[in-house]
């Protein structure tokens, strides 16, 4: 599984992040041990306080754990994972907070650490955890037996499309995937031999080629969103320079985005917006199946949760009664009754848990099965909206275009038509007049 770690602060942000059940269909905290506190707001909030008596500003050690999309992964390789990764990054014994997300029939985890060592009063220091990672989950990779991405068997060929949590976010503002953003900028890099070709490219997907407020080389889309073309390429600011030239040539983000409100003339908004309120008419089935299948998942799951802690409480007391008090229990510890007995109850215990942890996996893994089979419906329907929008902005872009040049046609035929008058004005006055001796 990929594995993404990072130190940070801001208790009260990774709570709410942590506990966000709009952008996750299923939110479980898993786990919330070594604090005071048994929520997780109040356990970051503790940790934030331990920090203050040291001078640690990022105080929390934040990591998520993404399995490969279509493996069925146990909750119990998880907890493993999450052990060897402490033991690797010096974590081991601090306290942790562990949930598990689900969103469009995929599971993954979040781990966050506190960084405080409350014996010594001081900040666990991580050393090149990023290697670390990498290393454990290349491990995994080869352990489990899943294909192994190709960023690992050559650190060359890491995924081009891969996004940052910041890009994801600038693409849902206008309803799109980052993926298909920078598929499109890097198709237009990659198809373009000079400046000219890769603006006609742009113009073509719906962007526009600009200066960035730090000379950096940006486009900016008919949203008025911006995007760093070296962060979406991939590609040096050197190699940018050698293909577009230099930065001052280029006009700023302002003039840019003037220029865009100019272009979109009626037609191409009218056009936008009902090919929008198209495809949201078009995706309302599927999003309402969806939102029935979440009340449904999570209406069941909460009955299994109440049949399980009935069982347990039942099971305990029977557990519990089988340990005799009082003059009867003095003897049972003195004949060995008692020892045999409560190993009896740790066994059972034990064999308790992992019944109904396994109960609990079966139920959400049938539910990921139903939730992807919905989500390849909408994975097609959102292609072939992204294909029809594209088009869209294609047609558009020629049009427009078309128009400019027809504007420049008719522009030159009435300059040569006056030229021309000019000319014959001229020698209407020539033939009038006597010729000089």
């Amino acid at each position: 599984m990929i594995l993404k770690g990072n130190q940070r602060a801001g208790g009260r942000q990774m709570a709410i992040h942590l506990l966000n059940a709009e952008q996750n269909e299923h939110v479980n905290v898993h786990e919330v041990s070594g604090f005071m506190a048994d929520d997780v707001l109040g356990a970051l909030n503790e940790a934030y306080a331990l920090s203050k008596g040291t001078q640690c500003k990022q105080f929390m050690y934040s990591l998520s754990l993404n399995p490969p999309q279509d493996e069925e992964v146990s909750i119990q390789t998880f907890e493993e994972t999450l052990d060897r990764i402490e033991k690797k990054l010096g974590l081991e014994g601090q306290p942790r907070i562990v949930i598990f997300h689900e969103k469009e029939g995929r599971r993954h985890a979040h781990a966050v650490w506190s960084r405080i060592d409350t014996e010594a009063m001081k900040a666990i220091n991580i050393a090149f955890p990023k290697r670390k990672l990498n290393d454990i989950s290349k491990s995994l990779y080869l352990e489990q037996g899943w294909k192994l991405p190709e960023g690992f068997k050559d650190k060359n060929k890491n995924n081009p499309l891969n996004y940052t949590r910041a890009e994801w976010q600038q693409a849902a503002r206008i309803g799109r995937r980052p993926t298909d953003i920078k598929r499109e900028l890097q198709e237009s890099w990659s198809l373009s031999e000079n400046k000219k070709n890769f603006e006609n490219s742009l113009r073509e997907s719906g962007y526009s080629l600009a200066r960035g407020d730090r000379r950096g080389y940006v486009v900016v889309d008919i949203h008025g969103e911006v995007y760093s073309l070296s962060k979406q390429l991939g590609v040096k600011q050197r190699a940018l320079e050698t293909k577009l030239g230099k930065t001052k040539l280029l006009p700023s983000v302002t003039e840019t985005k003037d220029k865009i409100s100019d272009q979109l003339s009626g037609l191409f908004t009218r056009y936008s917006n009902e090919l929008k309120a198209q495809h949201q008419k078009e995706m309302q089935p599927l999003l309402r199946d969806k939102e029935n299948m979440t009340t449904e998942h999570r209406t069941l799951r909460a009955q299994l949760d109440i049949k399980l802690n009935e069982r347990w409480q039942g099971e305990e007391s029977k557990r519990t009664s089988r340990i005799r008090t009082g003059f009867k229990g003095f003897l049972d510890k003195l004949n060995g009754r008692y020892w045999k007995t409560r190993k009896t109850n740790e066994r059972e215990t034990y064999q308790a848990n992992v019944r109904d942890q396994k109960e609990q996996e079966e139920l959400i893994n049938s539910q990921l099965i139903e939730r992807q089979n919905l989500q390849v419906q909408i994975t097609l329907m959102r292609d072939n909206q992204e294909q029809e929008r594209a088009e869209l902005i294609r047609d558009l872009s020629h049009l427009n275009a078309h128009e400019k040049k027809e504007g420049r046609v008719a522009e030159n035929f009435k300059s040569r038509e006056k030229e021309h008058a000019n000319k014959m004005d001229i020698n209407d006055l020539d033939t009038d007049m006597e010729p000089e001796i």
